[in-house]
């Protein structure tokens, strides 16, 4: 395999970001980055079969636009990790902030530990195009807004409460939000549903949840005893009635 190494301390995000795609444009495999700190649009727009592995906290926008590489962050990762990401993975091995998934269209995000708020908001899909949140513990407020396809799964490691974070799906209009446990109703958001997952539901995410242990070397075996809670529009134009009139 070819590898690239690169030693970030100290490097403008444009410069960096420079390097990354020439080593990847020299025909990299994968791209070693080493102390990381802050360091915007990491991966941005980056197309093929690369993969950059961060060690460090890399600032806001990884991966932004993104088709087809990986990059897996040993560390945290600051907001809006896979903004409008096409295709590809974004593994972090810590937390992530603010609108994590942000308009994602395509690909996947496996986030260890905690996001911040408004994860996946304007998610959407098209065609065979479905993009996939999968968050190990916890979610704030305002998951899944706007949301207009895909699927957000929150596992909710060691927890046994009720997910108690207010605006989930508000004005969601397309795709799925599924949560490990029980949501009361007071905390939908606009426009939001609940029910209990059904076996269709639960063979539609076990091969994530699966995955998902894979990468974090954790047992399945809790996650796929649960019951989660099934979040879906309750119509396709949830504030239709705040912009017309009969």
């Amino acid at each position: 395999m070819a590898i690239t190494k690169i030693q970030a301390e100290g490097i403008h995000y444009t410069r960096l970001n420079q390097m990354i795609r020439k080593a990847a444009g020299s025909g990299a495999e994968e791209i070693i980055l080493e102390g990381v700190m802050g360091q915007r649009f990491i991966a941005d727009g980056l197309t093929g079969s690369v993969q950059i592995t961060i060690h460090g906290v890399p600032g806001g926008d990884l991966g932004m636009f993104m088709r087809g590489p990986t990059c897996v962050v040993y560390g945290n990762a600051e907001h809006a990790p896979g903004n409008t990401m096409d295709d590809g993975r974004i593994i972090i091995h810590g937390s992530s902030g603010d609108a994590t998934a942000h308009s994602m269209r395509g690909g996947e995000i496996y986030v260890r530990d905690d996001i911040g708020y408004r994860g996946g908001i304007h998610m959407k899909q098209y065609q065979d195009k479905r993009p996939v949140l999968i968050i190990g513990q916890e979610a704030r407020a305002f998951l899944g807004e706007y949301m207009a396809g895909g699927i957000i799964l929150l596992l909710r490691r060691g927890r046994n409460d009720s997910f108690s974070q207010r605006g989930i799906g508000s004005g969601i209009h397309g795709g799925l939000i599924m949560i490990r446990g029980r949501v009361d109703e007071w905390y939908l958001g606009v426009g939001a549903r609940k029910h209990e997952a059904s076996k269709d539901d639960m063979d539609l995410v076990i091969p994530y949840i699966r995955e998902f242990c894979n990468l974090f070397s954790e047992d399945p075996s809790s996650y796929l005893s649960s019951v989660f809670t099934c979040i879906r529009p309750a119509s396709a134009r949830p504030f239709v009635n705040k912009y017309t009139w009969e």
